[in-house]
């Protein structure tokens, strides 16, 4: 099937055509708007992400296939009720996934590129990793009740949606909606890198996961975007693996098998003798 993010592309760019221009003819002074590198630079991760990922998903795919071939517990999409499952199911592994990727390092490693601009703005939805493999595992076990083209489906719906989340010109919306919807207000939280919002507000399409389990945070003081050690550069290719690289390195040095387990599958600010971490973390 194509995927609906393809179809999508378009309307994602007249958006970001439409915000920055919303933003030098009705400037915000509390607002970053847009930098031309950075906003770049994250286009260009975003083409390059299409390419990876493209290759990626068709091994998902495969696996996917597989599992609900064996499975005895095959559910139709014919049926209304089966929809609405998926619905909840995906936002659900979304949020493990989400989680995962921030507090285990190897799994930061690729998730990082998405959180190292120092702006907010629908360009930064599309500064994507090109390192995705580590993604679809986390959905294996939908593939043994759903197929996997509903997967797939479901999980273009999730990122269409996530897309209109990042952005500052959109303040808190009606109560009820915060209260079950993630929105540009709680993602603006998850991009901060300020100590109290670290860690916070994994949810995809919906914020009822993180009120479930603990990880929700309000916006309150100001949001500072990026890293808590910013990269500081606009080359993709270093945007893409700059944080492998400072594993590896960190491996190399490890003087322990222990230790190098520890600096793979603890969370990126974890340090063997306990000082603040050179790891950007957000």
């Amino acid at each position: 099937m194509v995927d609906l993010v393809l179809y999508a592309a378009p309307l994602f760019f007249v958006c970001l055509a439409l915000e920055a221009a919303s933003f030098r003819y009705l400037p915000d002074d509390d607002e970053r708007g847009y930098e031309m590198r950075d906003s770049a630079a994250s286009v260009s991760m975003g083409l390059g992400s299409v390419l990876f990922d493209g290759a990626t998903k068709l091994v998902a795919l495969a696996g996917f296939a597989a599992a609900y071939t064996i499975s005895p517990f095959q559910l139709s999409a014919d049926t209304w009720w089966v929809w609405v499952v998926l619905f909840f199911a995906d936002d659900l592994c979304y949020y493990v996934f989400h989680r995962a990727h921030h507090v285990v390092r190897v799994l930061w490693a690729s998730h990082v590129v998405h959180h190292s601009s120092q702006f907010f703005n629908f360009s930064t939805a599309l500064r994507q990793s090109w390192t995705p493999m580590s993604i679809y595992p986390f959905w294996l076990p939908m593939a043994f009740f759903f197929p996997p083209w509903m997967i797939l489906f479901q999980q273009s719906v999730s990122l269409i949606y996530q897309f209109f989340l990042h952005t500052e010109r959109i303040g808190t919306l009606w109560r009820p909606i915060e209260l079950v919807m993630n929105t540009p207000s709680h993602h603006r939280v998850h991009h901060g890198s300020n100590s109290i919002y670290l860690d916070r507000n994994f949810g995809g399409i919906l914020i009822i996961w993180d009120r479930l389990f603990r990880s929700f945070e309000p916006e309150g003081e100001r949001i500072s975007y990026g890293l808590t050690r910013n990269i500081e550069t606009y080359n993709p290719v270093k945007v893409a693996f700059h944080e492998f690289r400072d594993l590896w390195r960190d491996l190399r040095r490890a003087d322990s098998w222990r230790t190098r387990l520890n600096h793979l599958f603890r969370g990126p600010e974890w340090t063997p003798d306990g000082r603040p971490s050179t790891t950007g973390h957000a």
